[in-house]
């Protein structure tokens, strides 16, 4: 059982989440609300929570970050309740942080849900991870507030959570519904995030989708082979195989990146 705070300053926003949470995910038990940043950090301090649900629109824009900011005691998860889209979206998948679009989606409040009660275990296990994890959401305030697009990604693996520099990636490759990512000193991490989702969340400059189930990073590229098929040849000698129907978009960005 994981005890939530619920922030937001509509009554009504905060009532209708507590109702979905009661009906639909057993795992939660809502232990507060709070209308702002102050009374929200009251009840942190006093109660807790593992989780807290929190609108980051609140009323400022920023209010919500601003609490995360100034806790002291920081172990617990956040959700993020937004109404933002697009840009934002990139911000949170690469921040590997879990958010619920309004309005709320039960299928992805229950899939949300299910994603902390396996975050909270292996947090639990090492609380590292939850200095690493407000590291992630410091960049990721800072990415939203100020508009920036950030070269660090923050990945979710088997015993909790890595941050990276884009730079030292060398290629992705889809492994079912999750992604094996590689890297240049000859690591590797699985994260269940998608294929498509580091589609979306790469700089399209510099990563480049070669075939249905491998992204590139161009700049490790040094090679470029069609014979007996087609090829991306990375540093390293790495082969990665590029699809016929992307070979002609594939040739069209190294021209145009040379």
């Amino acid at each position: 059982m994981l005890r939530a705070l619920i922030v937001d300053d509509e009554e009504f926003a905060r009532k209708n989440l507590e109702i979905l949470l009661e009906e639909h995910c057993p795992e939660i038990e809502v232990i507060g609300e709070a209308s702002g940043k102050e009374q929200a950090k009251a009840i942190i301090e006093s109660s807790k929570p593992d989780v807290i649900f929190l609108d980051i629109r609140m009323p400022s824009g920023s209010e919500g970050f601003e609490l995360l900011e100034e806790v002291e005691n920081k172990n617990f998860l956040v959700v993020f309740v937004t109404a933002f889209k697009d840009y934002a979206i990139k911000a949170f998948n690469a921040s590997a942080v879990y958010y619920l679009l309004k309005p709320i989606d039960v299928d992805d409040l229950t899939t949300a849900v299910e994603k902390l009660v396996e975050a909270k275990k292996v947090f639990s296990e090492d609380p590292e991870n939850f200095v690493t994890y407000f590291r992630s959401l410091k960049d990721l305030s800072q990415n939203l507030l100020h508009n920036k697009i950030s070269n660090r990604i923050a990945i979710s693996h088997t015993k909790g959570l890595k941050i990276v520099e884009d730079d030292t990636i060398t290629h992705l490759e889809a492994s079912g519904n999750c992604t094996t990512i590689y890297f240049e000193d000859g690591s590797r991490y699985l994260d269940t995030r998608t294929l498509k989702i580091y589609e979306h969340i790469l700089n399209p400059n510099k990563f480049f989708r070669v075939h249905k189930s491998h992204i590139i990073n161009l700049d490790r590229l040094t090679e470029y082979l069609n014979e007996d098929g087609h090829f991306a040849v990375l540093k390293g000698g790495i082969k990665v195989p590029v699809a016929r129907n992307r070979v002609s978009d594939f040739v069209r960005t190294l021209k145009e990146n040379s």
